[in-house]
């Protein structure tokens, strides 16, 4: 589902960047920048585009405490199941081109689309947005979902850390915090009806004499 939400927003920039700025396609990808950078079959991101990488993940504790169970009022049933996980990701995104100027060029294009448009769910992308270059089966695509990209600044320290567990020297970056990927497996665990009536009118039969 990751890779699905991260497609889905590439296919938006790239939609973008194409329509504003009549860039040639492909200008974003979906890579490991911690593959190298390069021209040759062996590396992990080619020169001259966009690079998306994801470098951490977190859960969102605050709802992380969420029902149990699901009421089906129509049917008079309730569902019982594990609450969804709420995750927050680190997005590494990498201007890999060898010109210095082009890279800062699209890396201020792709800050600018963020900064006007930064939440992204299933009736705000283009329709070929959802379905663009998906890999997987269907259980790994997103149907409903709510994506939010915040700008995060690293400190020096941070991206000297970052860069140095990558294993390569830097290139021109931003870090982006994707919010609140909703990741669940749809699996009913136990079912049972509801409780539709509480009968509170209680009575005391009276004691038969002599006993």
């Amino acid at each position: 589902m990751l890779s699905h939400a991260l497609t889905i927003v590439i296919n938006e920039l790239e939609k973008h960047l194409t329509d504003a700025y009549e860039a040639v396609a492909p200008q974003v990808r979906l890579a490991n920048i911690a593959e190298g950078v390069g021209n040759g079959a062996n590396a992990g991101v080619p020169r001259d585009v966009l690079s998306f990488s994801m470098v951490n993940l977190r859960e969102e504790k605050a709802l992380k405490n969420g029902p149990h169970y699901a009421r089906n009022d129509s049917a008079l049933r309730v569902v019982y199941q594990n609450p969804p996980i709420f995750l927050n990701f680190h997005i590494l995104v990498v201007a890999t081109h060898g010109n210095y100027e082009n890279a800062l060029l699209m890396l201020s294009r792709m800050i600018r689309f963020f900064q006007f448009n930064n939440v992204f769910d299933q009736n705000s992308v283009a329709p070929d947005s959802l379905t663009k270059n998906l890999i997987g089966k269907p259980l790994d695509h997103l149907e409903a979902f709510k994506l939010i990209f915040d700008l995060y600044s690293p400190t020096m320290e941070e991206v000297n850390h970052l860069w140095g567990t990558l294993g390569g020297k830097q290139y021109p970056f931003a870090l982006y915090t994707l919010r609140l990927l909703e990741l669940k497996f749809q699996a009913v665990q136990s079912e049972a009806g509801l409780i539709t009536d509480v009968v509170t009118d209680f009575g005391q039969r009276n004691a038969v004499p002599g006993r």
